[in-house]
Parts: C-alpha cells; sequence; structure tokens
C-alpha cells in the first residue's frame, strides 16, 4: 500500500473525528444497562448476550475488509455514525428484549462497516509516524466512550429512559458533516490490482504466528476489560452508590483511558511495540486487584490509574497490524476486528455467567486471573511475527 511520509494533520484528525462521532453511540449500553435490568426483567447473563449480539456482525469483519478493497470505503466511514446514532438512541425505547436485541445486531453491522476501513485510512495519512496516527484516531474512540455515557446519563435525567431517542439527530448531523470533509479521501485505489487472483487463507496463513499471539492475549486481558467497560456502572451501582456516580466513574475510567491512549502509540514509536506491551500487561491486573480491595469511592484514584493503563494496548495493537506489509491491509484489519470483538464479546458473556452464580464482586476478583494468564502471550509474541522493521 503506498503512503504519503508526511503527517496529513488534518485528515488524521478529521477520520479521528469521525471515530468519534460513531463510538459516542456505541457507548450507550453500559451506562444504561441498570436501568434496562430493572425495566425488562432480564438477568447479568442476558445483560452480557446484549454485548454479544453488538458484536456478532464482526465475524463478518474479513468479508466487509475484501469489500473495501473493491468500493469506496470512505463512504462506509461517513455513513455509519447516522446509523449507529439511529440504533443506539432507541434502546431506552426498547419495549422487550427481542427488540434491544435487534438494535444491537444492526449497531453492530454498523460499527463493523466503520472500524474495518478507518485505520488503514489513518495508517495511509499517518505518513512515518504510525503510532502517532493510530493514538490520535483511538483517543477520538476512547473520548467517545468518556462523552457518550455522560450524554445518555444527562438524557435519561432529563427525559427519562424512553427520552434517549432524542439524541440521534446528533449523529445524523455528523455523517452530512463528515461527507463534506472525507468524499475526497481515497484509499481504495492503494490495495492490489484487482484482476489479481488473492488465497485469502494463504494471506492468514504467513500471519498465524502473530494472530496466535493476539487471539490468547485479547481474550485473557478481556476479562478486565470487560469487567470494567460493561460491568462497571452496575458494580458500583451495586456497592449502594447512585447512578450518576455509577455513570460517572465510567466516564472517569474512559477519560484516563484517552491520555493512555494518546500516550501509549507515541511510546511505542519511540521504545517499540512489544517492550510497551509488556509493561501494560504486568501493570493491569495488578491495579485491576488493588481496584477489588478498596470501597468504589476510594477506588477512583484506582480507576484513573487503571484506564490508563486498560486501554493503552489498542493503538499499539493496531499499528502492529497496519504495519503488516501487504495489499491487503482491510482484509487484515477485519479479520484482526474479529478476532478483537468476538473474543471479547464471548468474555463478556463468560463474566456475566459468573456474576450471576458468585455475584459481580467475586467475578471481579475472577478477572484478575484472566489478566495474568494474559502476560505469557506478550512475552511469546516476536518480533519478526507483527513488525517488517
Amino acid at each position: 500500500m503506498k503512503k504519503s511520509k508526511s503527517f496529513q494533520t488534518a485528515n488524521v484528525i478529521t477520520t479521528s473525528i469521525a471515530h468519534f462521532f460513531h463510538d459516542v453511540y456505541s457507548s450507550f449500553l453500559a451506562p444504561l444497562l441498570p436501568m434496562l435490568i430493572d425495566k425488562l426483567g432480564i438477568n447479568l447473563f442476558q445483560a452480557g448476550l446484549l454485548s454479544v449480539f453488538q458484536r456478532i456482525p464482526t465475524l463478518f469483519n474479513p468479508f466487509i475488509g475484501i469489500l473495501a478493497e473493491r468500493v469506496h470505503a470512505r463512504y462506509f466511514i461517513i455513513i455509519t455514525p447516522a446509523i449507529t446514532a439511529m440504533s443506539m438512541s432507541l434502546i431506552g425505547v426498547a419495549p422487550h428484549y427481542t427488540f434491544l436485541v435487534i438494535l444491537m445486531i444492526v449497531s453492530g453491522l454498523s460499527s463493523a462497516f466503520f472500524h474495518v476501513p478507518s485505520p488503514v485510512m489513518i495508517r495511509k495519512v499517518s505518513g512515518e509516524q504510525p503510532g502517532l496516527g493510530m493514538s490520535l484516531f483511538m483517543v477520538g474512540g476512547e473520548l467517545a466512550r468518556t462523552a457518550g455515557p455522560i450524554a445518555v446519563i444527562g438524557a435519561y435525567s432529563v427525559w427519562g429512559l424512553e427520552g434517549t431517542w432524542r439524541l440521534m439527530p446528533v449523529g445524523v448531523l455528523a455523517s452530512l458533516v463528515l461527507f463534506y470533509r472525507l468524499k475526497d479521501i481515497e484509499i481504495r485505489k492503494d490495495f492490489s490490482k484487482e484482476d489479481k487472483r488473492i488465497n485469502y487463507w494463504l494471506v492468514i496463513k504467513k500471519l498465524s504466528p502473530m494472530f496466535r499471539s493476539l487471539t490468547g492475549f485479547t481474550f485473557m486481558f478481556g476479562a478486565v476489560k470487560s469487567s470494567l467497560t460493561l460491568y462497571l456502572p452496575t458494580y458500583i451501582a451495586g456497592e449502594g452508590f447512585s447512578i450518576w456516580f455509577a455513570g460517572a466513574s465510567l466516564a472517569i475510567l474512559q477519560a484516563a483511558g484517552v491520555i493512555g491512549t494518546l500516550v501509549s502509540g507515541t511510546l511505542a514509536d519511540r521504545f517499540g511495540n512489544r517492550r510497551l506491551l509488556r509493561i501494560i500487561a504486568v501493570a493491569t491486573p495488578l491495579l485491576m486487584f488493588i481496584f477489588t480491595q478498596v470501597n468504589a469511592f476510594w477506588g477512583i484514584p484506582v480507576l484513573i490509574v487503571l484506564g490508563l493503563f486498560l486501554f493503552a494496548p489498542n493503538p499499539v495493537l493496531l499499528t502492529v497490524v497496519n504495519e503488516i506489509e501487504t495489499d491487503h491491509k482491510t482484509f487484515i484489519n477485519g479479520t484482526y476486528f474479529t478476532i478483537n470483538f468476538l473474543l471479547n464479546a464471548v468474555m463478556v458473556l463468560i463474566m456475566g455467567w459468573i456474576a450471576d452464580r458468585i455475584g459481580l464482586d467475586m467475578a471481579y476478583k475472577f478477572s484478575i486471573i484472566g489478566g495474568v494468564l494474559a502476560i505469557p502471550f506478550i512475552w511469546s509474541m516476536k518480533k519478526e511475527s507483527y513488525s517488517v522493521s
């Protein structure tokens, strides 16, 4: 894939803003879970299953990647914020669980069509600073997951659970603005020639060492991540604190994640991907252990530090995937996102199942074991399996 050596600041920022507008709406589920559980009478396993339904469309990510090599993929990035806004703004008015499932699937499809081509666009316009570009792109997502809980809890406070649909127009307007800003950024022409027959299975086979390490790390690290990103408001509310404090705790975690995401890509450019990932892998379960030992109120400072590490792997791993020398970056990107989203969804389900049986507090402690088990997969990740340098 051809790429400019210069860092195209305007295009990087524009694509990162697109990420922000899309993911603001994607983050509505977790803060509304306590109210949805009460309204629909569902248990934590069913609540976790909603996240699984939202991520099921990621199974199609590799095929979306192949499609993106043949069409104007920038339009995926432009239209999906509006689709996600419409589906996620309606979850408060869902009359029953089945309707909620349908909304999750629609938002999941929209998310898949956004996330597959957008990192490829970022890699194209980041020049010789891919870590910085990926960090800024991921900051858009993390800022969204900070703003999203605040926005939807604010809407809930003013209009009630069934009034959250009023947030929908902002996402539609965002897509209109993105059309004006992104319509001339072309990435399709940088891919392989259309008449070349491609053995995609062989592409995956050649990269199997990298994907084995990524799979193991993503799944085990997901025990800590899913516990905090989906169940944190429910956990805090279960400790006797208000819905506002529970939502604010998630926003605080995500805000710290913005900083961790912004810094980690730049540090990876300077010190190396694998070295940074090792530090993150060791620090995260240790911080999770400390958080489970203190009262939720006094755990806020721990939560801030934990957020710095919890989201830091995202731009680093995304840089790893997008530095592979191949003409099929959207296909590789789609495969990576399938692994990432699907395994995290499975872990969400596992943590919900455990929480229903032994309590959410014990499930949080169990997640620490998963975090520890993620460490060997980073140590086994060999440089030649994920880096072209």
